[in-house]
């Protein structure tokens, strides 16, 4: 930090610190952490069980969600009425029963550990080199700089997921093709596994990868750079502190804007990950993303890449608020300031 440069009364210039007893603020607002190992630890301890928390109350509108997505694909091919969010959902609780609420929510939990854990954490390593002080000495960071930074941080991070994505997906549409008098596919985690290894290779893993990496670009762009960003914004407009008021504003923001941006990647990752394959397990329906999006838009009109906004939002809203609030407090109990 550049020092300020003061005149004495002999005309002598000195160059004295920024942090002088002249400043009210000391030391500057919103600075965040150090980096260390074990600030890098905590935070990823802390992502992974603050959105488990969140996915433990969540969870079935994620499924519902998904399965919504999926049956207005064979709403469509059959002429069928197409399928509405709380269709779905009663059909799901009286036909299937409450354990299809959280089917797939081992794979899920897996998941956090890699996907949810490892943006948080590398979203925070990245803005680092972007932050600075402006003549107020307040810490800044521009708006584009924390959508990149979360940009890359969920594209990397759903990278490392997407086998578990896929076995969430289907584990979690398992009792629709049960309905449907379809044999079954996934009984439970590991089994899904070893068939998707074993019927489409290791390659078959990362099935669906442009979609998915795509949602979660979009989606850590809007959870958790809209976070930081909304944290920073309201500090500034409304003279918030920092505690529960803040934190319940900027995560509410930020859950709406992960569901606006990510919804129609979400879409397609649904179709792609959940199309059935054939016996050389090369897909069926779609041959990549962009195929998929040009057919599905064709035949079921532009605004089926926001089906299932709602539930997205409804889902995205209460998990960004629980997990990020989560973060919070478990930062401010081991002694930490705000994210």
């Amino acid at each position: 930090m550049v020092g300020r440069m003061d005149k004495d009364s002999n005309q002598y210039w000195h160059l004295r610190s920024v942090y002088s007893d002249d400043d009210p603020k000391f030391p500057p607002t919103n600075v965040v952490e150090p980096l260390s190992v074990g600030n890098l630890f905590q935070l990823y301890f802390n992502a992974f069980i603050g959105s488990n928390i969140a996915e433990s109350c969540v969870f079935p509108l994620d499924v519902a969600k998904t399965r919504m997505q999926v049956e207005g694909e064979e709403a469509k091919k059959s002429g069928a009425k197409m399928p509405h969010f709380f269709g779905t959902f009663r059909n799901m609780w009286k036909v299937e029963g409450f354990k299809s609420m959280y089917a797939g929510f081992s794979s899920m939990v897996t998941r956090n550990l890699i996907f949810n854990s490892g943006r948080v954490v590398m979203y925070d390593i990245f803005r680092r080199p972007f932050l600075y002080q402006n003549e107020r000495n307040e810490e800044v960071l521009s708006v584009a700089a924390a959508l990149g930074c979360g940009f890359t941080a969920g594209c990397i991070a759903q990278a490392m997921a997407n086998p578990f994505d896929i076995v969430k997906v289907q584990m979690q549409t398992e009792g629709r093709r049960r309905q449907l008098g379809k044999p079954a596919r996934a009984s439970n985690m590991f089994q899904a596994f070893a068939d998707n290894y074993r019927f489409s290779g290791l390659a078959g893993m990362w099935r669906g990868i442009g979609p998915s990496c795509l949602r979660a670009c979009m989606m850590t762009a809007g959870d958790v750079g809209s976070y930081d960003l909304s944290k920073r914004t309201y500090k500034r407009i409304l003279q918030l502190e920092e505690g529960l008021q803040l934190r319940f504003y900027s995560s509410m923001t930020a859950g709406f804007v992960a569901s606006v941006l990510s919804c129609p990647a979400d879409v397609l990752k649904s179709r792609m990950m959940n199309q059935p394959l054939d016996k050389d397990g090369k897909n069926l329906y779609y041959k990549n993303t962009w195929e998929c999006a040009r057919i599905i838009v064709k035949e079921e009109g532009p605004l089926i890449l926001y089906k299932g906004l709602w539930p997205t939002w409804f889902r995205l809203g209460p998990f960004s608020v629980l997990m990020w609030l989560t973060i919070e407090q478990l930062r401010q109990w081991e002694g930490q300031s705000g994210f």
